[in-house]
């Protein structure tokens, strides 16, 4: 769920690389040589139904754990919308052998973390601390994921919490209209199609501890699950440390195949009213109907960085630098790990300059789409992609996320190793044909969140 973001626990939260140009696509200086070796240097297996990797990089004494399982929001049923989230929520609240302050205690006199998250399709789990640590780590994830205590005082707490946290965030408008795109291009049974807030609201007052125990007992176990590690570290260790601690731990389930979000048929507006705010959050954008591992993907996304990421994006250039209509404007491929997913313009307005502001994102669009991008443009969006990518390897945590994110997009191990050799590949014909093969300019759907002049209470969309 879009909301959950903002009401994670520890180390629930999500990281953006800096751009970094690199001249050619070789290392950055102190660079792990596993950068460009990770096929051949990971060591791959299945350990009691998990997929395990683990990596040696140069990195000294520290190591990176990150992992998921299948038991994400697309999981929640029907009538109970917010049981993922609650479930993943109350993992590092306590288990039956150890109180949320004793585990606290232990990672933090060691000064290791471990964190969960959930989001549309798995249960994100993370963690971090010195080489020595690793067993101490991996038996307190393994104890938190097989055994946690659910206490029912904990769980009133988080409800008021979380209760708390969408309530603040209906007043975002960035959040509104983000929450009202993905209902207007994503179908119902869609993961990433958001319940309404009402919907969130309504499941986490009605949530009981029971539900809790059956969700867990359901979707909780090693099918599908993978886990990778990533540091100063010896592989044979660290595969007798997961088996030790997820010994005899079975269950859990692989999803069925979901709905595919179709093809938009016309051009649309939304309107989210809200009084008094100083700004209106826009959103335009369409399903893609690509998967990450899908052909076109990369070139499509090389192509949406050149008009919309960063100071040196069409964007920010124009309408925010040249024609000052707006602070910030960017456009993204997002959603698109697991399930197909989608391609956005998100930018801020005030009211007053919302229409010359729209006029402005569409007129840039459109020349995008219709003329496509440029050879300069091309050449320099291709070395930002890889430098940005290479950056992100250089830390065990970018390797970590990295290998698993490729893992779950379904691509192999080799693909970490050959992503920039791709991008370095990709030509003109390649990138504007796939901006045209997937886009189309005339049949986006528009969402305005805000104080939007002429609107009124009446135009929210329930």
């Amino acid at each position: 769920m879009t909301w959950s973001a903002s009401m994670q626990t520890n180390a629930m939260t999500k990281k953006l690389f800096p751009a970094l140009l690199i001249a050619a696509f070789g290392l950055s200086a102190g660079a792990p040589r596993a950068h460009a070796t990770v096929a051949q240097d990971a060591v791959r297996a299945d350990l009691n139904g998990i997929d395990t990797v683990v990596l040696h990089t140069t990195a000294q004494d520290v190591v990176t754990v990150a992992g998921s399982l299948p038991a994400g929001d697309d999981r929640s049923p029907a009538e109970n919308v917010a049981l993922a989230t609650l479930t993943g929520a109350m993992l590092d609240k306590g288990t039956t052998k150890h109180d949320k302050f004793a585990i606290a205690q232990m990672l933090g006199d060691v000064g290791a973390t471990v964190g969960f998250s959930v989001g549309p399709n798995t249960l994100q789990v993370t963690g971090k601390c010195l080489r020595k640590d690793l067993p101490l780590l991996l038996s307190l994830l393994a104890e938190q994921l097989r055994l946690p205590a659910f206490s029912e005082q904990e769980f009133a707490k988080l409800q008021k919490q979380i209760a708390g946290s969408v309530r603040q965030q209906l007043e975002d408008t960035d959040f509104r209209a983000d929450d009202d795109f993905s209902r207007a291009v994503y179908p119902t049974g869609h993961p990433n199609r958001q319940p309404t807030p009402q919907e969130i609201l309504a499941a986490v007052e009605k949530t009981t501890v029971a539900d809790l125990r059956r969700f867990h007992s359901q979707y909780y176990g090693t099918t599908g699950m993978r886990l990778v590690i990533v540091g100063d570290v010896d592989p044979k260790a660290a595969q007798a440390s997961i088996g030790q601690a997820f010994e005899g731990w079975k269950g859990g389930s692989v999803p069925p195949a979901p709905p595919k979000a179709n093809a938009l048929s016309a051009q649309a507006v939304q309107t989210v009213y809200m009084p008094d705010k100083t700004n209106v959050s826009v959103v335009i954008g369409q399903p893609t109907q690509l998967r990450y591992a899908d052909p076109d993907a990369i070139a499509l996304r090389v192509g949406t960085r050149i008009l919309g990421v960063g100071f040196t994006g069409r964007l920010m250039a124009t309408v925010r630098d040249k024609e000052g209509l707006t602070y910030g404007i960017g456009a993204t491929v997002a959603n698109d790990t697991y399930v197909d997913g989608d391609w956005r313009i998100e930018g801020n307005f005030a009211p007053a300059l919302l229409d010359k502001g729209i006029a402005s994102t569409k007129r840039e669009l459109a020349s995008w789409h219709d003329q496509g991008v440029t050879a300069a443009e091309l050449t320099r969006a291709k070395s930002q992609v890889a430098g940005t990518y290479l950056v992100r390897l250089s830390t065990t945590g970018g390797m970590a996320a990295t290998i698993l994110q490729m893992l779950n997009a379904g691509m192999p191990l080799s693909f970490v190793d050959e992503y920039p050799h791709r991008v370095a590949a990709l030509t003109l014909e390649d990138v504007n044909g796939a901006i045209k093969r997937h886009l189309d300019p005339a049949k986006m759907v528009l969402v305005q969140a805000g104080t939007v002049p002429g609107a009124t209470q009446g135009a929210a969309k329930p």
